[in-house]
């Protein structure tokens, strides 16, 4: 067996990048081109986190996990949200007053679910997904990455 994290640590890595980049958007002085900067990759980092999930982790669940559509609903519905606030971000300039606000309740939302997912998805997914098969969904997760990076 692989001593690589498997589908669920690859996800809690990506979580902790997360909230690593939302803290540091957060101590970056506001209406700065630095903040701007720092939310353009906090965008492209949730986009392709959030992405992945969907495409890697929550077809398992919702089909091998009990309760797994409610807890993949939950999931999808923060998804949207998320990207709701970025897109609306995305929109602003850092030193317009909206600005703030968004990222006050983007920060708030992800951290939320990202809690949610650590707690209650993960537990479910580990529960109910034989080790093996954690671990080939990290593996193809992590070539598929892989590709996407040598490609450009």
């Amino acid at each position: 067996m692989s001593r690589r994290p498997d589908i669920l640590g690859e996800f809690t890595a990506d979580h902790n990048a997360v909230t690593e980049l939302l803290d540091r958007v957060e101590a970056s002085p506001a209406g700065s081109a630095e903040r701007a900067e720092l939310v353009t990759r906090l965008t492209d980092l949730l986009f392709t986190h959030c992405a992945a999930e969907e495409e890697h982790l929550f077809p398992v669940v919702q089909h091998d996990v009990p309760d797994g559509g409610a807890l993949v609903f939950s999931s999808i519905h923060d998804h949207l949200a998320i990207g709701q606030y970025l897109a609306d971000l995305q929109g602003l300039g850092p030193a317009d007053p909206g600005f703030d606000a968004l990222l006050g309740g983007l920060a708030d939302t992800v951290r939320r679910h990202l809690s949610g997912e650590e707690k209650l998805l993960f537990p479910a997914a580990r529960k109910a997904l034989p080790a093996e098969a954690r671990a080939a969904l990290g593996e193809r997760l992590r070539a598929e990455r892989a590709e996407l990076g040598s490609s450009g």
